[in-house]
Formats: C-alpha cells, sequence, structure tokens
C-alpha cells in the first residue's frame, strides 16, 4: 500500500511551499505550548536539565528526551525506541532496566555541557 505525505507534493507552486510552512509551525507551537505547561507544573527544577541528551552505545546514537522530574529532583530522560536513564543535579546518569556502559552512564550534567553531549532550550 502506497503511503502519501505531504512532504512529498512537489514544490511547484507557492501554495504548497505556504501549506508546508503552515504544517510545520502548527506542529512546532503545540510542541512548545507543550514543554513550557510542563516546565511550569515541574517548579523550578524543571529548568535546570537540558532538554535532550545525546548518548551512544555500540555505535547506536540516541537522543534522550527530558521526560520527568520528580519530586526529589531526580529527571528521567527516554529515547524513542524506550530506553531510559536517569540524571539528579549533582548526579551522575544511570541507565534504567539494563547494564549499559555507554557514552553518557556516569557523567555529571556538567560533564554532559562541557561534551556537548546536552542540548538547552533557548531562554
Amino acid at each position: 500500500m502506497a503511503r502519501a505525505t505531504l512532504w512529498k507534493i512537489p514544490c511547484g507552486n507557492t501554495n504548497t511551499l505556504n501549506l508546508r510552512r503552515k504544517i510545520a509551525a502548527v506542529a512546532l507551537l503545540q510542541f512548545a505550548f507543550v514543554i513550557s505547561s510542563k516546565a511550569d507544573a515541574e517548579g523550578a527544577a524543571f529548568k535546570d536539565f537540558p532538554f535532550i541528551i545525546h548518548c551512544e552505545y555500540n555505535e547506536i546514537h540516541r537522543a534522550y528526551y527530558l521526560s520527568k522530574v520528580d519530586a526529589d529532583g531526580m529527571a528521567i530522560y527516554m529515547s524513542p525506541d524506550r530506553q531510559a536513564g536517569t540524571i539528579t543535579i549533582h548526579g551522575s546518569a544511570k541507565a534504567i532496566g539494563q547494564e549499559a556502559s555507554g557514552s553518557c552512564v556516569g557523567k555529571t550534567l556538567e560533564q554532559l555541557r562541557s561534551a556537548g553531549q546536552a542540548y538547552e532550550f533557548p531562554r
């Protein structure tokens, strides 16, 4: 069965290009609203963590997205393929549910930031 997407529509006219821009803008605005509402709900601790942490394990690169900050200040990061890890403001990164030794495990937030593995939302 063939799948058609808006991204495969030829860019021959400006209406198609404008439609693509509008769809992308709506998608980004919805995403930004969800993040800002979560930040308000979690309090000041949420903003202290990077939005994405990039890790490598067995030559596989993953982006771990900030999923949750609990009352104790522990952040949970998840990848799209359901790999997860935790970190605290002053603690080190740990894998959840596996004995992984990738490029993030054991590093602090400061070490991840200085290694270029932590990505912040612009403030």
